[in-house]
């Protein structure tokens, strides 16, 4: 298995994309230790992933307060001896707007939690994972790199931008103690999120939920969206060690919407 014995911590999990990455730590023969800021979400999470609860741990974290965020990874040392990669999936996703429109006191926020909070964690988790090595997986965006097909979001492309910029610094800061930091890039991924924007906008423009989604696939190689089961494939790969001589790499998966 991919992640045998490997324990594995995820930020921001909940309905979409972080359940579907510990979903898969758990599969893949690992121990997932969630975050979020929502107790009763973790506890779902954890119970559908692990029902005998042997390889999920869980604490309420808000990525924005570095004691929470130390008391996660210590929560993964204390129930499982270390840890072996993080997955930072957390992020404040829901402001759109450009410049013109833009709220900075809100851009601020947005900042603290996808560029200062991923970086809270991360260094809470750096104890740990010198100790034997191991993996960080940013979680980015398609947008992060090229202007968006459909939703304006320059908040959140530019915090998550200065993300895949910190993540060079990072690989060659850590490589020396034979930690990989590397990040993927989602497009349009079919979850929770894309499928409520799906009914909501073909809700308000009084069109077929089909004409919608053929709008976002129109530009994509591949006629499907990709799901967040295949994000979460990628991180779960990444963190592994077949991933052993990858760092500093930028992973798109989007159906092939942008190619580079």
């Amino acid at each position: 298995m991919l992640l045998q014995g490997k324990t594995v911590v995820v930020s921001g999990v909940g309905a979409g994309l972080g359940h579907r990455i510990a979903e898969t730590v758990v599969r893949d023969g690992g121990n997932a230790v969630l975050g979020a800021r929502t107790e009763a979400n973790l506890a779902k999470s954890a119970a559908e992933i692990d029902p005998e609860g042997r390889r999920t741990a869980y604490r309420a974290t808000d990525i924005t307060d570095e004691e929470q965020c130390e008391a996660l990874a210590a929560l993964a040392v204390e129930r499982f001896g270390g840890i072996d990669a993080v997955v930072h999936v957390a992020a404040w996703d829901s402001y759109f707007g450009g410049l013109e429109d833009a709220d900075f006191a809100t851009w601020q926020g947005v900042l603290d939690v996808n560029l200062l909070g991923t970086l809270r964690m991360t260094r809470a988790c750096l104890p740990a994972l010198k100790q034997r090595g191991g993996a960080v997986v940013l979680i980015g965006t398609q947008s992060a790199i090229a202007a968006p097909s459909q939703v304006r979001q320059a908040a959140y492309a530019a915090s998550k931008g200065a993300l895949t910029s910190a993540m060079y610094s990072l690989a060659h800061e850590l490589g020396p103690h034979r930690i990989r930091v590397n990040t993927v890039l989602p497009g349009w991924m079919w979850g929770p999120p894309v499928q409520a924007y799906v009914q909501f906008t073909a809700h308000t423009e009084r069109v077929p939920e089909a004409e919608v989604l053929a709008r976002l696939t129109e530009r994509m190689a591949l006629p499907e969206l990709a799901t967040d089961g295949d994000v979460a494939e990628a991180a779960a790969f990444l963190a592994s060690d077949r991933a052993r001589a990858i760092t500093g790499q930028s992973l798109l998966v989007n159906a092939g919407e942008l190619m580079r």
